[in-house]
C-alpha cells in the first residue's frame, strides 16, 4: 500500500511526464547548466543530458527515492539484512567483492586450484557447464577480458540442446580438458544433464572423469553424493543468486582465463562502485540516477523496452546477461507484500553490439512509433594491445558513431516534405563512458548495472533477489520426463509426447 506522500509524489510525477513528453529533448539539452545531468565517478561518465528530464523533473525522482525510503533499503542491503523476503536470505554477492573476502580462506582455495589450473601443461582446454548466471556472467567477462587472457582455452556450455556441448567436445581433448560444473543446487536439470554426457564422453576415451571434473555449488553434500572429489567442490554463500554471482567462485573459470591479479582488480572495481552507491548522496549517486531513469521510463513515460548498445565487440554478451540480470530479478507482478502491482515492473532488456545494430535494429529505433530508450556504451581508448596510433583512430570512429547515435535518436532531422525521409527525434538515450576496458573498469561497470536493477527494485518495491518464475517451467519439464501425472497436461501436449516417444523407438 502506498503512503499519502507516496500517492501524491506518484501524481506529481505522472504530471511531469505529460509535460516534458510533449518537450523537446533540442531544447532541453541546450538548456544552461545542462552538465548538471552528467555524472562522474573516476573516469566513469554516465551523460544523462538526453533524458527527457529537468531539473524539477530530477528533483521529484529524488523526492521519490526519499518517499520510498530508499537509502535506508540500500544500507539495509549492505549491512546483510534479509532482503531476499521470500526465501529469507539475505544478499550476499557484494561481500564476494570486498578486501576481507579476497583475503578469505574461501578465496584462497579458490585462487589456489585456478593457478594450479594454469600451470598445468596437461590442461589446455576448460569448459564450464552452467546455465543462466553461471553461465553468462562467466561467459560475457571471459569474452570481455580476451586481451587479458594467458591460461587455458575456456569454453561455455549452457544450452541442453546437443549441439551445444557436442560442437565445444569435437574441439578438445579428453586427455587435457577440465570440466567445471556450476550450478548453486547442483540439481540444475540441464547443466546435471550436460555434466552426465560429459563424463560419459571422458570414459568413451579411457579418462577417469574424478580428476577432471570439478563443482562450484552451494550444495556440496549434493556434488560429492554425484562423485566430485571434496578437494574439488568450490562453495559460495547461498544468498548470492546466479545473475549476481560472477564475483564468487562461479567466476573460476574467468579466474582460470585471466589470472588471479586480473579477477582480483576485476572484483577492486565493483567494490569501488559499490562503496560509490553506499556512501554519495542521492542526487550524485549514479546507480540511484540510473535506477531512477529506469523507473522514470518504464512508470511515467511508459516505455515497457529498454536497449543496451555496448560499442565494443568484446562486449557483445552484455546486453544478454544484463537481460537476465533485470528481468530476472524485476519481471515480477506483486511487490514485496505479495500484493498486485497497480503498473508494471521492469522493462524488457534487449540490444547488441554497435555499429552492428545500427545496420540492424536502429532502424525501428529512429523511425518506429514505439519509443525506446537505450543505454549507449563506449570506451574512449581501444583494448589494451591496441597501442599503435592505426587503431586508436579506428576506435575513434567507433566511438564517434556511439555518440552520433545518441544525438541522432535526440534531435532527429525533421523532414515533413519527404516523411520516409522525417526522423522525428525525442528518443532519450544515456550516453556511458570510461577510459578502457580493463579488469577493473569492467568489474566497476557490471556493478554498477547490478545496483541499477536492485535500485530500481527498490524503487518498484519488488523482491529483486528470487526468481519463482523460472521454476514453474522446470517442474512441468520435469513432470513430462517422467511421465507422472500427464493427465494435468493438455491433449496436445500429450499428442507431442507420444510422437516424441514413438520417434525415440
Amino acid at each position: 500500500m502506498q503512503s499519502n506522500g507516496l500517492r501524491q509524489v506518484d501524481e506529481a510525477l505522472k504530471k511531469m511526464a505529460a509535460r516534458l513528453s510533449a518537450t523537446s529533448l533540442h531544447s532541453l539539452m541546450h538548456e544552461p547548466e545542462r552538465s548538471q545531468f552528467i555524472y562522474q565517478f573516476e573516469d566513469l561518465t554516465v551523460d544523462c543530458t538526453r533524458q527527457l528530464l529537468d531539473e524539477d523533473g530530477i528533483n521529484a525522482l529524488l523526492h521519490l527515492a526519499e518517499n520510498c525510503q530508499l537509502q535506508t533499503r540500500i544500507d539495509e542491503m549492505f549491512s546483510g539484512a534479509l532482503v531476499n523476503i521470500t526465501e529469507h536470505k539475505p544478499a550476499q554477492h557484494m561481500a564476494a567483492r570486498t578486501p576481507d573476502h579476497l583475503a578469505s580462506v574461501t578465496y584462497q582455495k579458490l585462487s589456489t586450484f585456478a593457478n594450479s589450473v594454469r600451470r598445468n601443461p596437461n590442461i589446455t582446454t576448460v569448459v564450464n557447464l552452467g546455465i543462466g548466471g553461471s553461465d553468462l556472467g562467466p561467459k560475457m567477462v571471459t569474452q570481455a577480458l580476451a586481451g587479458f587472457h594467458d591460461g587455458p582455452v575456456c569454453h561455455f556450455v549452457g544450452n541442453i540442446c546437443p549441439t551445444d556441448l557436442h560442437d565445444v567436445l569435437v574441439t578438445c581433448d579428453p586427455h587435457k580438458t577440465l570440466f567445471i560444473v556450476t550450478s548453486k543446487t547442483f540439481t540444475t536439470t540441464e547443466t546435471i544433464a550436460n555434466a552426465m554426457m560429459a563424463k560419459h564422453w571422458l570414459n568413451r576415451h579411457g579418462v577417469d572423469a574424478g580428476p577432471a571434473m570439478v563443482a562450484v555449488t552451494a550444495a556440496e553434500t549434493r556434488a560429492q553424493a554425484w562423485g566430485i572429489h571434496p578437494d574439488h567442490i568450490f562453495a559460495f554463500a547461498d544468498g548470492i543468486g546466479g545473475r549476481y554471482s560472477v564475483w564468487s567462485s562461479v567466476g573460476l573459470s574467468v579466474m582460470i582465463a585471466i589470472g588471479i591479479e586480473n579477477f582480483s582488480r576485476m572484483s577492486a572495481g565493483a567494490y569501488a562502485m559499490d562503496r560509490h552507491v553506499q556512501h554519495t548522496e542521492l542526487a550524485q549517486n549514479i546507480g540511484v540516477i540510473m535506477g531512477l531513469l529506469r523507473v522514470w521510463c518504464r512508470r511515467y513515460l511508459r516505455m515497457p523496452a529498454y536497449g543496451l548498445i555496448p560499442y565494443d565487440q568484446r562486449l557483445a554478451a552484455f546486453p544478454a546477461w544484463a537481460q537476465q540480470l533485470e528481468m530476472e530479478s524485476n519481471g515480477k507482478s506483486v511487490d514485496r507484500q505479495g500484493q498486485p502491482l497497480q503498473l508494471p515492473a521492469g522493462p524488457l532488456i534487449w540490444g547488441a553490439v554497435g555499429t552492428s545494430a545500427q545496420h540492424s535494429f536502429f532502424q525501428w529505433l529512429h523511425q518506429s512509433v514505439d519509443i525506446t530508450p537505450i543505454d549507449v556504451l563506449v570506451a574512449t581508448h581501444p583494448a589494451a594491445g591496441l597501442d599503435e596510433q592505426i587503431w586508436h583512430d579506428h576506435h575513434k570512429s567507433l566511438a564517434i558513431n556511439a555518440v552520433a547515435q545518441a544525438e541522432a535518436l535526440a534531435l532527429g532531422a525533421p523532414n515533413p516534405a519527404e516523411p520516409h525521409r522525417h526522423f522525428s527525434g525525442n528518443r532519450p538515450s544515456v550516453l556511458i563512458s570510461w577510459d578502457q576496458t580493463t579488469p577493473y573498469a569492467l568489474g566497476r561497470l557490471l556493478a554498477l548495472y547490478e545496483h541499477i536493477t536492485v535500485i530500481s527494485g527498490f524503487l518498484w518495491d519488488v523482491n529483486s533477489f528470487d526468481q519463482w518464475g523460472v521454476e514453474l517451467g522446470k517442474q512441468m519439464a520435469n513432470q513430462l520426463q517422467s511421465g507422472e501425472g500427464l493427465e494435468n497436461f493438455s491433449p496436445a501436449a500429450r499428442a507431442f509426447l507420444d510422437r516424441l516417444n514413438t520417434l525415440r523407438t
